[in-house]
């Protein structure tokens, strides 16, 4: 298979500093290593030009903190990755989560044309479903997946030239911190969401194969996976830690069965903070699940 890594090093959308080192802690990590142990072809196509917080006013636009700059980076993304061949498999490094919103769509649009059908596999302790209105920060990061569903503001919502997510062919999983009005947003969208009572009850084989079903119709999958989503004591360098996530073996046997479907096209790897990391090992660790999407089995 044919890699291409494009980091995006953006923590505009954030609320702490230092997740725009997430793309060196995973380059560090020897992420291009361990997939050319796999046998890909890798090629890293470096980072998208991001702008500095401290070379700008922060103020909010809109409701939306550091909207124009996080705008371009996202709209920047979205077209370095649209312009890329249908035979890669692009793996893009946050970040925050707002770097979704340029991500998701811009392997939508690969090949020209309107927009492949795509469904979204969100991995993840949060929904990020506020809008500007429902947001208790203003900060982006809680608000890519309503933007990417059309909701929200119109600039960031309409990145792919009229193409939106299909709120049904979104599915979450390891949710475990959701605000009340992004809740009642959710339930009016009705996305599916398996939240830790779920990945407890039905376990991740369970869940795995019914997003593989309810994800049928779809051309394309891409997955984004926020460190967040596993638990602190397994990834602990990541702004907003939630206890009770994914542990180390349900996130690679997530990884696992996404791979053994040999659906999916394109992966988010985003918040990965080394500023609050122990010897980056959180960056490793994702690395490990990125191997496991592209074929890193034990036997």
């Amino acid at each position: 298979m044919n890699v291409n890594i494009l980091g995006i090093p953006m923590d505009l959308g954030a609320g702490r500093r230092g997740v725009d080192m997430g793309p060196s802690a995973l380059r560090n990590a020897h992420l291009a290593a361990a997939l050319r142990n796999l046998g890909h072809t890798v090629q890293d196509l470096g980072d998208v030009d991001v702008a500095l917080p401290e070379t700008l006013d922060k103020h909010a636009s809109a409701g939306l903190v550091f909207l124009d700059p996080i705008l371009e980076a996202c709209r920047s993304a979205a077209q370095r990755l649209a312009a890329l061949p249908e035979d890669v498999f692009p793996i893009t490094l946050g970040g925050d989560h707002s770097v979704s919103m340029g991500t998701v769509t811009g392997n939508a649009l690969r090949g020209g044309g309107p927009g492949e059908r795509t469904g979204l596999i969100w991995v993840d302790a949060h929904t990020d479903y506020n809008t500007p209105q429902s947001s208790p920060s203003g900060n982006i990061h809680g608000m890519p997946v309503a933007h990417l569903t059309g909701l929200g503001d119109p600039r960031l919502a309409d990145l792919g030239g009229g193409w939106t997510l299909r709120p049904e062919d979104i599915v979450m999983i390891g949710i475990r911190s959701v605000d009340a009005f992004e809740r009642d947003l959710l339930r009016e969208a009705g996305i599916q969401a398996y939240t830790m009572k779920e990945v407890d009850q039905l376990g991740i084989t369970r869940i795995t194969e019914e997003t593989l079903e309810r994800l049928s119709g779809v051309k394309r999958l891409h997955v984004s996976f926020d460190a967040d989503a596993l638990d602190p004591a397994v990834a602990p360098g990541v702004g907003t830690p939630v206890p009770g996530g994914l542990t180390y073996r349900e996130g690679h046997l997530l990884m696992e069965l996404l791979s053994e479907s040999g659906r999916v096209t394109s992966l988010d790897i985003v918040e990965v903070n080394p500023v609050l990391d122990t010897r980056n090992q959180t960056a490793e660790v994702m690395v490990g699940m990125a191997a496991s999407l592209l074929g890193q089995r034990i036997l």
